[in-house]
């Protein structure tokens, strides 16, 4: 779903919004009028007394200002009864007007600036939460709950560098392609290493920080992508939610593939895999993967066209270290 189709959406939801509003609204008027007969009657006297003003505006140019004094006594009057008459009963304005889900929009969207109003930006980032599929695991991993601490500081000769300075370099590269994101020369990403070092961490890292700037992050692991993609393509029961994945898969801003390698690898899936990666691509959409593969066993996996586009158009970022267990040690 493009961003557009995610606004148009939210508007529609402003929109029952209001149609809710308004119909709460006249019930309770209608439920005030049945109680105190006399103030339908006052409101409709002093409409009529409204279109009458006009009507002397037009009708008698020439006693113009006398008609309208001698009106706008009368209304001064009726409007006197109706707060005494309010007042008796306990009422006031309020208790006419709609109850608006945002009082500074009214339930629009749109402040009378012209400017989207603040609850709309919040709706705009509330909608991407709920496509990502990541929505309640990114309130602890983010970039503010990552902790270096729990990285070695003993260098891995064959790295030449220790696990924590491995990782300080890979939370600089993911910051700067959230920073960067927008560029459309900033390649996309393909995090690599054994289980438990922390790629589907920075991920999520990755997630929230693009979905608190309204961005449309879709995450799917390989073999659910490939599950969808298979439901698809050979007519299988799939949900209508599953439907709209699918598109969502190509327009989102940021897709992410994690656990790439777990799904069964033949033909069909290599094709599928390739659909995706070239029209992201061409597209200029960002995509993230994750995999626990080396580079080597990439390209022994996935044929040619994949890997031209992995190696072209991918900054390969390595994991190292031992097994962090990220979940069992709670915040990193």
């Amino acid at each position: 779903m493009r961003r557009s189709a995610v606004v148009q959406e939210i508007m529609k939801d402003y929109e029952k919004k209001r149609r809710m509003a308004q119909r709460r609204r006249e019930e309770k008027v209608q439920a005030i009028y049945e109680m105190v007969p006399e103030l339908e009657a006052l409101e409709s006297q002093m409409t009529r007394q409204g279109l009458a003003i006009s009507r002397a505006l037009l009708s008698d140019p020439q006693n113009q200002q006398r008609l309208i004094h001698q009106l706008e006594q009368e209304m001064n009057r009726l409007q006197e009864r109706r707060s005494a008459l309010m007042n008796s009963h306990h009422l006031t304005e309020a208790d006419f007007q709609p109850h608006w889900s945002c009082a500074h929009c009214q339930d629009r969207g749109i402040l009378k600036s012209g400017k989207h109003c603040s609850c709309f930006k919040q709706q705009l980032i509330n909608q991407a939460y709920q496509m990502s599929n990541l929505a309640g695991i990114l309130a602890k991993e983010n970039f503010k709950t990552f902790r270096i601490d729990l990285f070695s500081e003993k260098e891995i000769p064959e790295e030449g560098l220790s696990p924590r300075d491995n990782m300080l370099q890979v939370l600089q590269e993911c910051e700067g392609f959230v920073f960067n994101f927008d560029e459309p020369n900033e390649k996309n990403l393909l995090f690599y290493g054994p289980t438990g070092l922390g790629k589907t961490f920075m991920a999520n890292c990755i997630a929230k920080a693009l979905l608190d700037r309204e961005k449309v992050v879709i995450y799917q692991t390989a073999i659910k992508l490939i599950h969808l993609l298979e439901n698809h393509q050979f007519g299988r029961e799939g949900t209508p939610q599953d439907s709209q994945v699918l598109t969502r898969l190509f327009d989102c801003d940021l897709l992410i593939i994690d656990d790439l390698g777990t799904e069964l690898t033949n033909t069909f899936t290599n094709g599928q895999l390739f659909q995706i990666i070239n029209t992201r691509h061409l597209e200029g959409k960002k995509t993230l993967i994750s995999t626990n593969l080396p580079p080597g066993e990439l390209m022994v996996r996935y044929d040619d066209r994949i890997c031209s586009r992995l190696f072209a158009y991918y900054s390969f970022v390595k994991f190292f270290g031992k097994d962090i267990r990220w979940e069992g040690r709670g915040a990193v």
